[in-house]
């Protein structure tokens, strides 16, 4: 039987974005790397399943809308009656632009756990994508490993996105030794040039090529990205475009780029690659003319 589909393993957050300088009404919207890039991939055309652990109170029934409503299949997620959506509020300052303000996860236990998964979704799948969001916990943590490993039993392509949000974290040793430890595992790794260099600890690109990562891509923002594989790095030319939010901008760029290797496969050439990177680019660029992370 031909694999088909695009697995994203993560957590459902909520963005509540200020509408005023009073920062007292707010727009609900949809966010979380993961969800981000579940979407984008089912807006390509490609089926996305996501796993995480929902809730029985509204906000997860907004998410569990909001995802149905994308075509997302959430038919092997976890659901338990305490779990409560993570929030993020961002506030907007006296000049009118927009800054993280706060974090609330009133639930920090309650993750999608490894004997909750059915090894069923991976048989079937093609690309099975995580990032590091949730890593800093044990419970989140041991559920990746054990869905890497049943990604790996059956052959499936693996992407990793770096995406660190250090105040999660207990120390920043802790954060680059487990990020580096689940890059070693991955076929397809994406990261910020930021993230490059803590990773490295401003070793740079050398230090992280001797990983023997298969593809490595590091985006700069309106300044492009790189393609890194077979030790040949490639540049592609950033996008100018009228900036509204850059939030999700590389989830973006990462649901355009797994489209491609999901449907034409490894590219064959630096030629496809260039393509392939170009494509995601675009795709980045074009998120961030919108407010919210979708």
């Amino acid at each position: 039987m031909k694999k088909l589909g695009i697995i994203s393993l993560g957590e459902a957050i909520v963005d509540y974005i200020a509408l005023d300088s009073s920062n007292s009404t707010y727009e609900r919207l949809l966010g979380g790397a993961t969800v981000n890039v579940a979407v984008g991939v089912s807006r390509h055309g490609i089926p996305s399943s996501y796993l995480c652990k929902l809730g029985m109170d509204e906000t997860s029934k907004f998410v569990e809308e909001a995802l149905t409503k994308e075509n997302i299949d959430l038919s092997f997620c976890s659901y338990h009656s305490d779990k409560r959506i993570c929030s993020v509020y961002i506030h907007l300052n006296q000049h009118g632009e927009r800054y993280f303000h706060a974090y609330v996860n009133e639930t920090p236990d309650e993750w999608i756990t490894s004997e909750e998964l059915d090894k069923k979704l991976f048989k079937n799948s093609k690309i099975f994508y995580f990032g590091s969001g949730t890593l800093f916990h044990p419970i989140a943590r041991n559920t990746t490993e054990q869905a890497l490993q049943h990604a790996k039993e059956e052959k499936m392509l693996i992407a990793f996105d770096a995406n660190i949000r250090l105040k999660r974290w207990e120390s920043e040793n802790q954060c680059r030794e487990t990020i580096l430890s689940f890059v070693k595992q991955a076929d397809i790794v994406k990261m910020t040039e930021d993230e490059l260099l803590f990773l490295t600890e401003n070793k740079g690109l050398e230090h992280l090529t001797k990983m023997e990562i298969p593809f490595l891509f590091i985006t700069k923002g309106k300044e492009g990205a790189y393609a890194v594989h077979n030790n040949r790095m490639s540049h592609v030319p950033g996008i100018p475009v009228v900036a509204v939010d850059t939030t999700g901008a590389g989830d973006a760029f990462m649901a355009a780029l797994l489209s491609c290797f999901h449907d034409r496969g490894i590219p064959k050439n630096e030629a496809e690659l260039m393509d392939y990177t170009e494509f995601a680019n675009k795709a980045g660029a074009r998120s961030a003319t919108k407010l919210g992370a979708l």
